[in-house]
């Protein structure tokens, strides 16, 4: 998928360190120095904006968050909204996803959010979907056990793909609902693709998962 250029950005994520981490080599973060505390730390892939984890950050003081994205002209405009109100449990990841069990320790997360993931369609492109097989693996290398994913989606193709691969996995789905606007769920946050989609009358899907224990 090709990003548009934005002028300044990969100049503006390197001038705040302190609020973004442009992880390019891939270097391990120690979440204990990041967040001089030990609280939980939870983790968006694909954040987009940063609507949704900055909300999170906002309402939920004792717990972590990490907002990560892989392109500069997407994670500079998460950045422009944290500078306005830097949250000292907020800081955004510049990476790729697939990299992230060579930044993060093992069993170090407590939550994984996946929101509006790119579906990729196209059969070819399967691999690249990040409810595929191999980004459950990682998934399962990050979580602390028991942990939850939460994902959400408007793609009805991608949803019950994501079923089915976390069916194979040996995961156990807690939470599933084809219609999350008019569901039971509590407590819900729309991201803006959520709010976007939902305003053209798109329904809104989604689960919540665990990996199973091993016996």
């Amino acid at each position: 998928m090709r990003m548009r250029y934005v002028e300044g950005a990969t100049e503006l994520i390197n001038s705040k360190p302190e609020l973004i981490i442009n992880n390019l080599d891939n270097s391990p973060i120690d979440f204990l120095e990041v967040f001089k505390n030990d609280l939980p730390v939870h983790i968006e892939i694909g954040m987009g904006k940063g609507k949704f984890i900055y909300a999170l950050a906002s309402e939920n003081p004792n717990i972590n968050y990490i907002g990560i994205e892989r392109f500069d002209s997407i994670i500079v405009k998460a950045l422009n909204k944290v500078m306005e109100k830097p949250l000292k449990n907020l800081m955004l990841l510049r990476t790729d996803a697939q990299d992230l069990d060579k930044i993060f320790k093992r069993e170090s997360v407590d939550r994984i959010y996946l929101n509006f993931s790119d579906p990729w369609p196209k059969p070819r492109h399967t691999k690249r979907r990040l409810t595929f097989k191999t980004f459950l693996k990682l998934y399962q290398y990050l979580l602390i056990k028991k942990s939850e994913i939460h994902f959400k989606t408007d793609n009805l193709d991608l949803f019950d793909f994501s079923i089915e691969e976390m069916n194979n996995y040996s995961m156990n789905i807690t939470y599933l609902t084809r219609d999350l606007h008019n569901s039971d769920f509590v407590g819900n946050l729309m991201t803006e693709f959520e709010e976007k989609f939902s305003k053209r009358g798109n329904v809104i899907y989604k689960l919540t998962a665990v990996f199973k224990e091993k016996k």
